[in-house]
């Protein structure tokens, strides 16, 4: 066994790069096939994706037959080629999210590529193994949603930024197509925080104050105007009132907090998220960084980055979690150096604690699998199909096969990485440990967490209950991941009842609370109620006007 560990341990570059890449396709690719678009932000972002396979004008993104006027159409056009061209093999939904498999691959290799551009040979696998490791990234790195294209831009954004110094033209096309990349996921946030980040970084060093430094970010500007241009323009001139909605409301207006959409949050919201979020490479970094004492332009970079992300974001009144995932990219940066120097203590906690950590809930989810399938112990058992009325326990070779092969790659390689230096066997075990988790979960798990997520069988049921005939249907209260799904399930698409369409309809659905039933409005009856098994706080009830 000491003759395989020592193998290990002085692989060569190409088989530690083909070992991290098979890594990265074994945390990528589970979760992305075989579930059906969870709520709320995969619901609605499959609505317009739909909406674009079906033929609809890819200029003005459209959920239910309404402009979506929030993000621009980048990734659900992209997510709309991937349903035309794999729904044959897959399901239509699945074929679209793996959109954000292509993201997320794109994430760590320029990931990847920038550490090793910072940090020398050898050091870009150590920065795609702490995003790998990020807590924050796991589920979301697996949804169908737009952040996922603004994730892949800016990594390829600072993967031109750290080139700019050595190769400044092909620097400033990276950089360019990365701004404009999340300009087209996610408009104005990328070329706002990297626009800032580039002006500022010559302020710091004059690493960058260089004829090349300028010559980058003239490529960057020319290589970011058709981005930044096209879709515009298209839009501004079919719609005016469209445009000014999508720049004004949706952006500066989230932004300033005078649209009063998105939650509201105070100022301090991602300071006290990202020990978890970013956890294990904030931490890490922050070692770094104070080991290094930022005085090198290699740590200037990725500080600087983060910086501006962090202060752009405290400041805008709409905050999420999501919001956050672009903060990882120079996060992991700035921690690669930090793995090498991390003091004994601190290195064996992280490995013992990822091992103990991550095979106890993995050990966990194959308890609560056995019990699934057995039936025992039935108390157990009994409160797992509790927590997910809509189950049917069915056992399925091909996961528990899939779930297995995790289980044993893990073990694997927890013998493996024995002779490996101290730091760099933490964020392996780590990183590996997280994938067998998410591995486990996104296999074995995945129908049991599909029954309560999924609006597949409450839509059948509402479908049934439809009369032969009728005009069209009102909506009460419909949020837009309800409408998103009841057009893909139904082929329905509702009438918001603000617009008149109370009266000119004879079908209404109305969304509400389980604590506060609704009664039929004066002359009209109730054709149906219903909700997605175990949902506790949602309940739909659908009306019919009276003859």
């Amino acid at each position: 066994m000491n003759r395989f560990t020592e193998a290990f341990a002085n692989m060569s570059d190409r088989a530690k790069t083909r070992w991290v890449t098979m890594l990265c396709l074994a945390w990528i690719i589970p979760g992305l096939l075989g579930h059906q678009p969870w709520k709320p932000d995969e619901a609605y972002s499959f609505g317009i994706v739909y909406h674009f396979f079906k033929g609809g004008d890819w200029i003005v993104p459209t959920l239910a037959g309404e402009p979506f006027m929030e993000k621009p159409p980048l990734y659900f056009l992209l997510a709309a080629l991937f349903a035309k061209l794999l729904s044959p093999l897959f399901s239509l939904h699945d074929a679209a999210r793996l959109t954000t498999g292509l993201c997320m691959a794109l994430t760590f290799a320029f990931t990847g590529l920038a550490g090793r551009e910072l940090w020398g040979r050898n050091q870009g696998r150590i920065s795609v193994l702490l995003m790998i490791g990020c807590l924050g990234l796991l589920v979301r790195a697996h949804e169908m949603i737009t952040d996922m294209a603004l994730l892949a831009g800016f990594a390829i954004a600072t993967y031109g930024l750290t080139l700019s110094r050595r190769l400044p033209l092909v620097a400033g096309l990276w950089l360019g197509t990365g701004v404009g990349i999340g300009f087209m996921s996610k408009g104005l946030i990328a070329p706002g925080i990297l626009g800032l980040s580039a002006a500022l970084l010559p302020l710091f060093n004059n690493a960058w104050r260089t004829r090349d430094y300028l010559r980058c970010l003239g490529t960057a500007m020319l290589a970011t105007l058709p981005w930044l241009l096209v879709w515009p323009l298209l839009l501004y001139f079919r719609a005016p009132e469209l445009f000014n909605e999508w720049l004004w409301v949706n952006n500066l207006g989230r932004f300033l907090g005078t649209a009063r959409l998105g939650p509201q949050s105070d100022h301090w919201f991602y300071f006290a998220n990202l020990p978890w979020y970013a956890w294990p490479a904030l931490p890490i970094a922050l070692w770094a960084a104070w080991r290094e004492k930022l005085h090198r332009p290699e740590m200037q970079l990725p500080a600087i980055v983060f910086l501006v992300m962090l202060a752009a974001l405290s400041a805008a009144s709409d905050a999420r979690e999501l919001y956050a995932l672009p903060m990882l990219v120079p996060l992991a940066l700035l921690a690669t150096p930090g793995i090498d120097t991390l003091r004994r203590g601190a290195a064996n906690a992280l490995n013992w604690f990822g091992i103990m950590t991550f095979g106890f809930f993995s050990g966990l989810l194959w308890f609560f699998w056995f019990a699934l399938m057995t039936g025992h112990p039935v108390r157990n058992y009994e409160h797992l199909l509790e927590m997910q009325p809509g189950y049917t326990p069915e056992f399925v070779p091909l996961a528990f096969s899939a779930a297995a092969t995790y289980t044993l790659a893990w073990l694997t390689t927890l013998v493996l990485t024995r002779k490996l230096p101290r730091g760099r066997r933490a964020i392996v075990n780590w990183s590996s440990g997280i994938t067998l988790l998410w591995g486990i979960a996104a296999t074995i798990c995945l129908p049991w967490l599909d029954a309560g997520k999924s609006y597949q069988s409450m839509m059948t049921s509402l479908q049934q209950s439809l009369p032969t005939q009728y005009r069209c249907m009102a909506s009460d209260n419909l949020g837009e991941p309800q409408r998103a799904m009841l057009h893909y399930y139904t082929d329905v698409v509702t009438r918001r009842s603000r617009n008149s369409a109370k009266e000119e309809c004879d079908l209404l659905l109305v969304q509400g609370g389980t604590d506060h039933p609704q009664e039929p409005p004066p002359g009209w009856i109730e054709l149906w109620e219903g909700a997605r098994p175990g949902d506790r706080s949602e309940r739909y009830w659908l009306f019919q006007r009276a003859p």
